[in-house]
């Protein structure tokens, strides 16, 4: 009788504690936020993911009443920014922001980090298609030609990339594959920062960048315009089609931005930062910003986002298997 009561008691004691720590919880997520904010951010200071934190952070910050400190941590790919918000504490004040290539490195390099396991999905913040071009050299004008002209000339043609497993080196190789053309060099560099003179001067033919970044090189005719990778046309560039329309379908490959918290984060202050995020990303100088990144607000919930990451997970493993990638 005495150790049932024991047992009880322990076992009263274990729920009382427990229910005393959700409402410890709920209390500081409803008092949230009480301090700034730190935005970790995965690459250098000056990037494009770095002009949009601090846009959406200033809106954040005057709609939260607490400054989002941007804090750029490149370096190890995005590895050392990841482990570092992944082991913070899961209480709001440290989150990152990620792009897609966060997904492609941890399938490429297991073991860093999971993002699923490892962070709360807040909202992905923007969608960012790439633009095909050819060099004029090659004797192609649409994606139909280039198909064509790859198949009858294998091993003549090559591409540029961002990087080795970089999303612009998987979304090409997606291409090859779905379209049956042959294999081709890929030629792979540190940003297309660095690829762009390249493509533009012939000595690689074919890749896919930015919008922002091709488009001036289109209109001067030193580049050719195939096809978009989004959906739908981009409102930047509605004469130019998509590449499932242009015949691969079911093809979409979008790059994104996004933010997340370290795992176990509580759901409201999970779903207040994302309130406050889709709020920011309607207003006129944020979508100014993301345009000049040749990129579109989205602001989804955090069950839509960690949707989405699941897919592109899905997405890319089988891409990687299939083409044979492997990480440098």
């Amino acid at each position: 009788m005495m150790k049932t009561t024991v047992s009880r008691s322990i076992t009263i004691a274990i729920i009382v504690a427990l229910a005393n720590l959700a409402a410890a919880r709920v209390a500081t997520a409803q008092n949230y936020p009480t301090r700034p904010i730190r935005l970790i951010l995965p690459v250098s200071a000056g990037a494009g993911m770095d002009a949009i934190a601090r846009t959406v952070g200033v809106r954040v910050t005057q709609s939260l009443g607490q400054s989002i400190v941007v804090d750029a941590r490149g370096g190890g790919g995005g590895t050392i920014a990841a482990e570092l918000v992944a082991a913070a504490a899961p209480d709001g004040y440290t989150i990152i922001m990620m792009s897609a290539t966060a997904v492609i490195r941890q399938l490429l390099y297991p073991g860093s980090y999971d993002i699923l396991r490892d962070f709360a999905p807040i909202s992905q913040l923007s969608a960012q298609p790439y633009l095909l071009v050819a060099h004029p050299s090659v004797p192609v004008k649409s994606l139909q030609d280039l198909v064509a002209y790859a198949k009858a000339n294998p091993g003549k043609l090559n591409y540029a990339s961002s990087g080795q497993g970089s999303i612009i080196h998987l979304a090409t190789e997606l291409l090859r594959l779905q379209t049956g053309m042959p294999v081709m060099v890929h030629v792979p560099y540190k940003g297309m920062g660095s690829a762009i003179p390249d493509i533009v001067s012939g000595y690689t033919q074919i890749s896919l960048s930015s919008i922002v970044t091709t488009q001036p090189h289109v209109r001067a005719g030193r580049l050719r315009s195939l096809a978009v990778t989004s959906s739908q046309r981009a409102k930047s560039s509605p004469d130019i089609p998509t590449i499932a329309e242009s015949g691969v379908k079911g093809y979409v490959v979008i790059n994104w931005y996004s933010v997340l918290a370290p795992a176990k984060t509580p759901s409201p202050i999970v779903d207040r930062l994302y309130k406050e995020i889709a709020k920011a990303l309607n207003e006129p100088d944020v979508e100014n910003r993301l345009a000049a990144e040749g990129a579109e607000a989205v602001g989804n919930t955090p069950k839509e986002f960690a949707a989405h990451i699941k897919t592109e997970i899905e997405k890319w493993s089988r891409v990687i298997k299939d083409a044979g990638i492997k990480g440098e």
